[in-house]
């Protein structure tokens, strides 16, 4: 074992819901989180060498909005913290480096979003193309809409196979108490819902969902203490492509192959796979190269609870629950950001002595 090997060591995030009431600060979503995480590893507050966060000024309306959420951590003691403005995935990342470099041995990552609060489809084009794209207001069904339409025309897969992925994530979410959509649904019935922006229909987009994760992360030292069977991360990368939609292909997702070649997703038995649409989780399949021995989303995944800034956070939390219980050696969680799979994030985990 390495000194600076690091570890998922807990996980937690709150109900998946909608609710259209209450404040868009966070706090009352990730006070219960930060004591649930705490609690499962035996710390407290003082022992988190690093805070980091993933948010949104413009969903919440405000500026530096996730200051308001650091009440939630509490004014005293001093913290080391950070924020990025986008999934708290990407704000893990930022908490491995520093884990990595040896400047801590524990930090605590967390995401948090209030999508409710307003106009969802609308508010997403604000990271479009400040030029051409965005000041024509294009909203986030549309986008992914002409996703799903190229891949459809160029014979990727068909409606039935995307009403199948929606089927199997429902039905598997039944087993997920925190899921926001779940229960038993026929394919063939799906495919007589009428289109919401063809060729998406309802039940293949995620629903708008309010919510918030935590995941813990130690360094060797400390990992073991924490937990019992720690989620070691073998792997992570990250890949961006061009926010310009017409001058990439978006029947692929390079950056998430990129990512997965990088991060070594080799043997893999378990994937958490970020994809608010059921077409993405159809191309990022294909783009990691996931076989179908390989359990995809068995909580559901985004389609049955995508709170925003946390989603792809939550879907490494829940891939390291799956080492955690026993379920499976080696699993990936991966997070996705911007319009139709621009950003993408890929991490590996393993169980084990390390």
């Amino acid at each position: 074992m390495a000194d600076n090997d690091v570890a998922v060591v807990g996980f937690a995030q709150a109900p998946n819901v909608r609710a259209t009431d209450g404040t868009t600060n966070g706090v009352e979503m990730l006070v219960p989180v930060f004591e649930q995480v705490l609690a499962d590893t035996g710390m407290s507050n003082k022992d988190v060498g690093f805070w980091c966060s993933g948010s949104s000024d413009y969903m919440a309306g405000r500026a530096f909005s996730f200051l308001a959420a650091i009440d939630a951590i509490g004014a005293f003691p001093p913290i080391n913290e950070s924020h990025v403005e986008m999934d708290a995935a990407w704000a893990l990342y930022e908490a491995w480096v520093k884990i990595r470099t040896g400047e801590v041995d524990t930090a605590l990552v967390y995401g948090f979003g209030k999508a409710s609060a307003g106009d969802l489809r609308r508010t997403l084009a604000m990271q479009l193309d400040p030029y051409f794209v965005a000041p024509l207001w294009p909203d986030s069904v549309g986008v992914a809409g002409l996703q799903a339409r190229l891949g459809l025309e160029s014979g990727r897969f068909t409606e039935r196979q995307m009403a199948e992925v929606a089927a199997r994530s429902r039905a598997d979410a039944r087993k997920n108490p925190n899921a926001q959509l779940s229960g038993e649904v026929e394919t063939a019935d799906l495919l007589r819902e009428p289109y919401l922006a063809d060729p998406l229909r309802k039940h293949d987009c995620a629903p708008i969902t309010d919510g918030a994760s935590a995941i813990v992360l130690a360094g060797a030292r400390r990992a073991r203490d924490l937990c019992d069977r720690p989620a070691w991360i073998t792997g992570l990368e990250h890949r961006i492509e061009s926010a310009h939609l017409g001058i990439r292909d978006l029947t692929t997702s390079e950056s998430t192959a990129g990512a997965a070649r990088a991060a070594g997703t080799a043997e893999v038995e378990v994937a958490e796979l970020h994809a608010p649409f059921t077409h993405q989780e159809l191309l990022l399949r294909e783009a990691i190269g996931l076989g179908d021995d390989v359990r995809v989303n068995p909580s559901g995944g985004a389609l049955c609870g995508n709170p925003m800034f946390s989603a792809g956070l939550s879907r490494i939390g829940e891939a390291a629950s799956r080492v955690w219980d026993g379920a499976a050696r080696k699993v990936l969680g991966h997070a996705t950001s911007g319009p139709a799979l621009q950003q993408n994030l890929v991490c590996v985990m393993e169980g084990g002595n390390r």
